[in-house]
Parts: structure tokens; C-alpha cells; sequence
């Protein structure tokens, strides 16, 4: 089962994914900073707690112990603003009063550095307070000092800070949704443009796409109007082959209802030898232009192994022809694929084969490389060759001749139509051995 039975828009998506990733990514970075801005300040003051238990110690040790003789009261509590605690074996020191029951307990902890007290009255905390405890000797005598400060008034003041940064993230995600939008809108206009284009192709108003697409939509709008442009040459080539089908197959047709159509003229075995070349001039067009109608011409996603279909195609021809040799050479890699319709190679090769399997003497070589990345074929008979100035004629269109008499001329037709689809170069020479060469490139 799908989470969605319909697919949502490319805009909606993108919204779904990104504002819940924005908001949550804004939640975490205000706990992080909660939880930063409550380490920060219970650090600084630790460090502000550590620095007067510090203090106090030293005024101590110049006092020799004798704490009597400290300056305390009014001014230690107005230049640090921080309750204190001294400890000696003959006198307890607690300024000022009010924590006289909060410092107290504290003397006798058995640790020192920094504490954390909440002191709660009833179901309410009424104080949270950071103290800082220290235990040494003067002259072997043990006393322990205590600094305290009141963290609540801190804590409310950090609180507030956090509330303010709430605040502000917020307004910060409210941009956000803002600036989302009209990212996904403006990057969602090119699709609305194509849309447009689209439409107004199939209203017959353009013929092709033309517009400034950005790059990831540049490939979609090329293969767009490469498809425009196999379709047009598909139908142009099926009118041209419906044009020479009725024009080649009428004057056969007209002789033999002619010849049909008049009773007074005996059927002796001469007359049905014409009628019957006739019809094999009919069956002939129909074959060659049913066969060009196969050609799929360049396909997307359609490709061919050459390696397999040419031993394929070799090995059934060594059987056609079991005096004649057929040999294979390629560096093409195992697997390697060509760009081109299966049947429409297969086409290709197979006509050519058939042709220099007819006319070779004991040897035909069918070559497969790739050079330049370049699909390039060629096949090469040791037969008699064709004549220099017959060979710019061979697979012309319209020479019916080589069509119905076996020889170099049987397909080349068809090969030179289907090399066209693929925009490639077909050729024709005569090698070293006085045979024909072949050579297709894509």
C-alpha cells in the first residue's frame, strides 16, 4: 500500500519536505540553545564563585586563620554580591543571616567545588542557588569557605533571553516559509513554461519547443523536439513509400487487368508467363516497401550487442553457404552495446552478409569497430568486384533493379534507407582482392 494513492505536485512535495525540515531543524537549534545558555552561565558563574572562594582564601592565609580579622559584612557582600560561609574548629561565619539555613548543611558536605541547590517551601521552589566549596589547612588548622550566589534571578533573565529567541524564531520561520515559497515558485516557473509550450504545440501554434530551459530541463526539451522530428520523418518516409508503392505497382496492375479484361484474347502459356513476371514484380514492391516500413529508425532506450548478432547472423549464413568462410573481427569489448533498434542492425548486417555471401568466391569479412566512439561496420567479399562507375549507383532509391536481381544490389536499397534514419555514411569500394567493400558508419 502506498502512502499517497495519487502523487502529489512537484511544488507540494517539495513544501511537505522542506517546512517540517526548516521547522524541526528551528526547534533543535533553540533547545541547543537552552541548553548552551544554561551551560554558559552556570560556567561563568562558577568561574566568578571559584575566582572570590579564591579571594577568601587568601585573606585567610594573611589573617593566619584568625577569621575575626577579615573584612567582611556590608562590604564583601556589596562589592561581590554573594552570600559566604566560614568555617573554622571555633567559629562558624554565615553573612548574611537569611542563609544561615541554606549555607549551614553545606559546611558539612563532604566535596568541594561547585554545588547546585534548589530549596523548595510547599510545592513551589522558592530559591535556586550555585555555591562554591572549598576545604583547607592554615598552621593545621581545617576551614572550609562557601560562596553562593542566587542563580534564580540569573535563571529568570535566561529565561527571558530564551523566550526572546522563541520569539525570533518564529519570525525566523515565518521567512522561511516565505523565502520556501518563492524559491519552489521560481524554480517551478520553467515547468509552467513548458506546460504552456506544450499546449500551444498541440493547439498547432508552434511547431517546435524553443525556450531557455535551465539545464536539468534542457535535456527533457531536446528529447522533446528530437521526437517531434523522428515522427515528421517517420511520416514523410511513409508517404514517400506509399507514393512509389501505387506508382510502381500500377502499371503492372493495369497491364494485367489488360490482359484480364479481354476475352477474346486466348490465356496461351506465353501470356501467363507475363502475367505471372508481372505479379512477381508486385510481390517484389510489396516485400521491399513492407520490409522499409519494420525500420524503426532511432529509438530512445532501444539499443543493440552487435558481438551477438553478427555471430548470430555469421553462423547461419556459413550454413547457407557451407563452401564459403565467414569470419568475425571486432575489438569491440563483450557487452558492448550501439545506440541502434535491434531489428534495423539486424537488417543492416544481414543484407549486407547475404549479398557478399552471394558473390564472394570462398571469403567474407565482416569488421565491428568503434572508433571515436563512432559504431562503424564493414564487410569485404573476394568476389568479382563491381565496376568504379557502377558503384556511386549502388542503393540508390528508385533502382528497382537491384532489388529483384540477386547480387551486390539485393537490400543495399533498404541499408542505405535505414543508415539515413541514423543520419550515418554508407560507402562503396573495391579492394585489393577485386571484391566489394561495404563500410557503414553511424
Amino acid at each position: 500500500m502506498t502512502l499517497f494513492e495519487k502523487p502529489l505536485s512537484v511544488k507540494n512535495t517539495l513544501l511537505i519536505c522542506l517546512l517540517p525540515a526548516g521547522i524541526s531543524l528551528m526547534a533543535l537549534a533553540w533547545i541547543v540553545h537552552g541548553y548552551l545558555l544554561d551551560r554558559m552561565s552556570r560556567e561563568f558563574v562558577e568561574d566568578r564563585l571559584r575566582d572570590e572562594v579564591a579571594f577568601l582564601e587568601h585573606q585567610i592565609r594573611k589573617t593566619n586563620g584568625n577569621v575575626n580579622l577579615l573584612n567582611t559584612g556590608d562590604y564583601f557582600q556589596d562589592v561581590f554580591h554573594h552570600a559566604f560561609a566560614i568555617q573554622t574548629p571555633s567559629k562558624t561565619l554565615v553573612l548574611p543571616d537569611s542563609w544561615q539555613s541554606i549555607l549551614t548543611p553545606l559546611l558539612d558536605h563532604s566535596e568541594s567545588g561547585a554545588i547546585r541547590v534548589q530549596i523548595h517551601n510547599g510545592s513551589k521552589a522558592t530559591s535556586d542557588m550555585l555555591a562554591y566549596r572549598k576545604a583547607f589547612l592554615v598552621n593545621e588548622m581545617p576551614i572550609v569557605v562557601i560562596v553562593s550566589e542566587d542563580f534564580g534571578s540569573l535563571k529568570h533573565s535566561q529565561m527571558e533571553l530564551h523566550a526572546w529567541t522563541a520569539v525570533v524564531s518564529i519570525v525566523l520561520i515565518l521567512m522561511l516559509v516565505a523565502v520556501i515559497w518563492l524559491g519552489i515558485n521560481m524554480a517551478m516557473r520553467p515547468v509552467t513554461k513548458l506546460k504552456s509550450a506544450l499546449t500551444r504545440l498541440q493547439d498547432g501554434q508552434i511547431k517546435r519547443i524553443e525556450m531557455q530551459a535551465p539545464e536539468e530541463f534542457d535535456p527533457l526539451v531536446k528529447q522533446l523536439n528530437q521526437l517531434l522530428d523522428s515522427l515528421d520523418q517517420r511520416l514523410e518516409k511513409s508517404r514517400d513509400a506509399l507514393a512509389n508503392l501505387s506508382h510502381s505497382v500500377k502499371t503492372p496492375i493495369a497491364a494485367v487487368r489488360q490482359i484480364l479484361e479481354d476475352t477474346d484474347r486466348p490465356m496461351d502459356r506465353e501470356l501467363r508467363k507475363q502475367m505471372a513476371n508481372r505479379l512477381d514484380v508486385i510481390d517484389t514492391q510489396l516485400e521491399a516497401e513492407m520490409r522499409r516500413s519494420r525500420f524503426a529508425g532511432p529509438q530512445i532506450g532501444k539499443r543493440a550487442d552487435p558481438l551477438k548478432q553478427a555471430r548470430d547472423l555469421l553462423w547461419m549464413l556459413g550454413r547457407l553457404y557451407p563452401d564459403k568462410s565467414f569470419e568475425l573481427s571486432s575489438s569491440l569489448p563483450e557487452g558492448c552495446q550501439w545506440a541502434i533498434e535491434e531489428h534495423d542492425l539486424n537488417e543492416i548486417l544481414g543484407n549486407l552478409l547475404d549479398n557478399a555471401g552471394k558473390w564472394s568466391t570462398s571469403f567474407v569479412e565482416l569488421s565491428l569497430e568503434q572508433p571515436e566512439g563512432r559504431p562503424h561496420i564493414s564487410v569485404t567479399d573476394d568476389g568479382p568486384g563491381v565496376h568504379e562507375e557502377a558503384l556511386a549507383n549502388l542503393g540508390k532509391r528508385g533502382l528497382r533493379l537491384d532489388e529483384q536481381t540477386p547480387g551486390h544490389g539485393l537490400g543495399l536499397a533498404i541499408v542505405r534507407d535505414i543508415v539515413d534514419r541514423y543520419s550515418g555514411d554508407i560507402s562503396f569500394s573495391s579492394n585489393a582482392q577485386a571484391g566489394l567493400q561495404v563500410r557503414v558508419t553511424f
